[in-house]
């Protein structure tokens, strides 16, 4: 899903850049104002290396724009979204300057859709669901943001005119439900795990 360099035109790539800047610093203003902070960093920095290297693994698609997993849903659901989004800023930095993978000038895209707007509509849609019943809380909200970051791409790629709405929607969207399915059912099963095995994990406070 990383859109890479020369897609998007410089003029739109700097007003998601601001937007996305912006509210890193805001996480990062929040974040910063935890009590349990070294737990949250060792934490942060596990997930931030594990983001890198899963997200790393690319799935050919029909659009050329290469399809991965995601893993920030579990950071959501772990930390909480606005650790999310600093999570997926730092395996965004990384993967843009020294794996080659998305794009500079198209960090600030990259960072709005799959960083946060993913975490905000997981978050969101866990808690919705979470007194119904945890485990469909932890699927419903890995394959809504997912989706919802897969159209906000869509949405980003056709205001830009890179090819038809039609074809975007075709392409790019059957391929991420089935990835959000498939991670959303892996998502329960180590969430299920830690609660079992380590569940001071999952104690930490979610924000």
């Amino acid at each position: 899903m990383h859109i890479p360099d020369g897609l998007i035109p410089f003029e739109q790539s700097v007003i998601y850049m601001i937007i996305s800047l912006i509210i890193v610093a805001i996480c990062f203003y929040y974040t910063s104002k935890k009590v349990d902070m070294e737990k949250r960093l060792v934490l942060s920095g596990i997930l931030t290396a594990v983001a890198i290297v899963a997200t790393s693994i690319t799935i050919p698609s029909p659009m050329g724009i290469p399809m991965h997993f995601f893993i920030i849903p579990l950071v959501v659901l772990i930390l909480g979204p606005y650790n999310a989004i600093l999570v997926s800023f730092l395996s965004l930095l990384i993967q843009a300057f020294a794996l080659g993978m998305g794009g500079v000038t198209t960090l600030g895209i990259n960072l709005l859709d799959m960083g946060i707007i993913l975490s905000l509509v997981v978050f969101f849609v866990y808690s919705l669901l979470l007194s119904i019943d945890r485990r469909l809380a932890i699927f419903a909200s890995t394959l809504s943001g997912i989706l919802a970051a897969t159209i906000s791409q869509i949405i980003i790629l056709s205001i830009a005119n890179t090819t038809s709405l039609e074809v975007l929607l075709a392409s790019l969207l059957p391929y991420y439900l089935m990835i959000g399915v498939i991670e959303g059912i892996i998502n329960i099963m180590v969430l299920e795990f830690l609660s079992r095995t380590n569940n001071s994990i999952l104690e930490i406070e979610k924000i």
